[in-house]
Formats: structure tokens, sequence, C-alpha cells
């Protein structure tokens, strides 16, 4: 089996789903093969693929595999996932599918810049940066994709006080 050959059936099936083909890997795993498969996509409200919609595409992998006969006799575990956030953002597109997120930018002069992402261009993106934190001031800061070496987007957790009170009830 050949990841040009895996490569070639998934890319045109997580097309019908409206998905794309982010990462693959296949590697042995005891007697079994174990096959990740990595999806991204624009979704429903452009912000990356339901997990409906990666059931559906897993469900079809699954019988595509199967019937394209890539891994013989050798049984298979297939994992089909979502970039997540533990993948940096390398392409403007991963940067939209981000808008309103925060994300910590590793910068190619050194250091490094937390913002929540505004927008993007091909070339640019605008972060949203607190700059006092105790008065909750921000400033807006654009960066070139070609000054940041490395992006993540940061997990961020919100304690039940502060959710109930968004939501009206504190």
């Amino acid at each position: 089996m050949k990841d040009g050959q895996l490569t070639s059936l998934l890319t045109p099936l997580l097309d019908q789903f409206g998905l794309e083909l982010d990462a693959l890997d296949s590697v042995p795993a005891g007697r079994r093969r174990l096959l990740r498969v990595v999806v991204d996509g624009d979704g429903p409200q452009g912000r990356g693929p339901s997990l409906d919609d990666i059931s559906e595409a897993t469900r079809a992998i699954s019988v595509a595999l199967d019937s394209a006969d890539f891994l013989g006799s050798q049984p298979y575990t297939l994992e089909v996932s979502s970039r997540g956030t533990a993948r940096p953002l390398t392409e403007p597109k991963h940067w939209r599918r981000n808008t309103g997120r925060l994300v910590k930018a590793i910068l190619v002069e050194g250091g490094e810049v937390t913002g929540r992402v505004l927008s993007n261009t091909d070339e640019t993106v605008t972060l949203e940066v607190v700059t006092d934190p105790k008065k909750q001031t921000t400033t807006q800061r654009d960066l070139a994709f070609a000054d940041i070496t490395k992006a993540l987007v940061q997990v961020e957790f919100v304690s039940a006080k502060k959710d109930k009170t968004q939501e009206g009830e504190g």
C-alpha cells in the first residue's frame, strides 16, 4: 500500500463531503495497520468540519478501503479526525477557519504574539492583541505570514461562573 494510492482514493471521496485531506499516516500496529486520516474543510459555518461531516466521511472511507483492497487481507484500524488545535496554522484557509479564536504566533525575528484572529488575506493576518489586561484594552496587529515561523490555536477554558453570567443567569 502506497500513500500516493491512498491519497488518490481519498481525495475525490472526501471532496464529495466538502472535506480536504490534510494529512495521512499509515503505520504498523502489531498485526494490524493503523490508518490515520486528518481532514479539514469549511463546514456549515466556515469554521471547519462538523462531527457529522467527519462521521459520514469515515463510513465512506471504510467502504472504499474495503472494496479497493489497498490493504489486502491485513486488518486495519481507521482513525478519521479534524485538524484540531495541535496542528500548526500553515495556510490562509487555516487562519480564516479560526477567525475569533486565540492564537499564539512565534515570530521569525524572535518573540511571540498572542491574539484573537480578526481577519486575514492570502499574505497577512490581523490579530486583536491585549495591551493592558487590567484595563482590558486591545490593539490590532497585522502580521505577514512570512514573518511567522509557527502558529497554534490556544485552548481557552471559561469558568462556570463567567459562563453563567454570559447566559444571563448570574
